[in-house]
């Protein structure tokens, strides 16, 4: 639910031209409609428009409706709806504008969308800029509202021999930690997870955004459209006492010709780079495909190709036992079934590698704890040879469970939005993990944050950890950003973290 939109809000009045990469319309809208000249504004989708390199009369709108390809994304709960109000900077979403290459669209799927009201979106920071004008207002994810496209993309129907490409992933120093391995033919369950009976969270850490800014721009240029993490900052959160870091990325930037074909050297290279920089040091990196079940502005619906995609990636990471697998970011508005059929590929893909590592699961409408058993029962049906598989939830407390706000419905709103699934997961006898959590900085959200998390670790023989939403280096004035030194998250929530670790 995270709908990895920023959002920033124009510093001026409203009728004073909209900055680089700024918004300049959208539903609600009440800034700025032309862009400083050079610049013309692009309707990105019903939600949001932004000022995009480009000359147009006198900078104003181009408003070219990307018509089936429109959509939106970022982050699981943090991919929350788009409010009406909401204003929103260059979102890393699933959809792409009528001018821009492949970005994952909001397609409609052959059955029965899930959702039934506008799904959040996950959290990708809009269009990617070096550096990003700051705004007077705190960035907002958010998720718009989604255009059916005319037809869903079918890669591949042959079954192709996975790539090997360059860029060889070296043998990581550390590499304790793992966790044993059980190879039972039930479910992925709780065999193997020995669960925290002290009340301690296996993994517990921060999500690292960047590399999967700038969807609408694929492949993009580094700087420019997208960034990856800056290590040093992860060092800073290592040293406060992070241990597990959910790095995002594009599946278009990595595998740019198809979901079969190989992998772009420069790409890996650089999400190699923070990968053993984490890994190296004694963390844990889990590696977060942000596509919510697209390629290309369509549904997945290749489940052959999809399974290809996974063999690939493992196979370049299977030496380093601290990486950890998500099979996609936040599904949404898709199919239930096609759903579990592509976890189902990603973990066969991965086991096809030889791959022992942890994965964790993702499922349908942005993947919320708070509607899991209403949409995703059907995951119990996942089947991991080696029991490995984590189930991976995203909770916001703000009213929508979008993460589209810094206000949270109440001091308790964390717990009872995931006590359903709590049960479901011990019923099932499966284990979880919460992919994406935050909560703006004020004291009922706080009370909130603790109270949530207090709730996981007395539970924590079905939670295994937590990882908040999100640092990175682009995230500017972002009311959740958990960015050392400079997060409005990080300065008032490091402290209060720091306890659960």
């Amino acid at each position: 639910m995270k709908g990895l939109i920023v959002s920033a809000a124009i510093v001026g009045g409203a009728m004073a031209q909209a900055g680089p990469y700024m918004p300049c319309g959208g539903k609600g809208w009440t800034g700025a409609t032309t862009c400083v000249s050079g610049y013309t504004c692009v309707v990105q989708n019903d939600y949001y428009s932004q000022c995009v390199q480009g000359s147009g009369p006198g900078g104003v709108s181009a408003l070219a409706q990307a018509t089936t390809l429109r959509t939106s994304t970022r982050r699981p709960c943090k991919s929350k709806a788009v409010s009406a109000g909401a204003v929103v900077p260059q979102v890393p979403t699933t959809s792409r504008s009528a001018s821009s290459t492949s970005v994952p669209a909001v397609a409609v799927s052959s059955a029965k969308p899930v959702d039934t009201k506008p799904a959040p979106s996950s959290s990708i920071p809009a269009a990617a800029v070096p550096t990003p004008a700051k705004s007077s207002a705190a960035a907002v994810k958010s998720k718009a509202a989604e255009i059916k496209p005319a037809t869903t993309v079918k890669l591949s129907d042959a079954a192709i021999v996975p790539v090997s490409t360059a860029a060889p992933v070296t043998k990581p120093v550390s590499s304790a930690a793992a966790a044993t391995t059980s190879k039972a033919s039930a479910p992925a369950a709780s065999a193997s997870a020995t669960p925290g009976k002290s009340g301690k969270f296996k993994w517990f850490g921060t999500n690292q955004s960047g590399a999967e800014f700038g969807p609408g721009s694929t492949p993009g240029t580094l700087g420019k459209d997208y960034t990856f993490p800056d290590t040093a900052k992860i060092t800073t959160l290592m040293n406060d006492g992070y241990t597990t870091f959910r790095v995002q990325f594009l599946m278009e930037r990595l595998s740019p010709d198809s979901l079969t074909g190989k992998f772009n050297a420069e790409y890996l290279a650089g999400l190699t780079k923070v990968v053993e920089h984490i890994t190296s040091a004694g963390g844990n990196a889990v590696l977060d495909p942000h596509n919510y079940g697209r390629y290309g502005g369509s549904i997945i619906t290749d489940t052959a190709a999809f399974k290809t995609f996974f063999t690939n990636l493992a196979t370049q990471f299977k030496s380093n036992d601290k990486v950890v697998f998500d099979t996609n970011n936040e599904y949404n508005s898709m199919d239930q079934d096609l759903v579990l059929r592509l976890n189902q590929a990603a973990v066969d893909g991965i086991r096809a590698a030889g791959s022992e590592h942890w994965i964790w699961a993702e499922g349908n409408s942005w993947t919320g704890a708070h509607s899991w058993t209403s949409v995703n029962d059907n995951m119990k049906g996942l089947k991991d040879p080696l029991g490995k598989t984590v189930y991976e939830m995203h909770q916001y407390l703000d009213g929508d469970s979008s993460g589209t706000s810094a206000d949270c419905v109440s001091a308790t709103i964390g717990v009872e939005r995931v006590k359903d699934a709590t049960e479901w997961l011990r019923a099932n006898k499966k284990v979880g993990v919460l992919g994406e959590f935050a909560g703006g900085a004020n004291a009922q959200c706080k009370e909130a944050v603790t109270g949530l998390l207090d709730y996981l670790q007395e539970n924590s023989d079905v939670w295994l950890g937590a990882t908040w939403w999100a640092a990175g280096p682009w995230w500017a004035s972002y009311m959740y950003s958990f960015e050392p030194e400079t997060g409005a998250g990080y300065n008032y929530y490091n402290e209060v973290l720091k306890k659960y670790q």
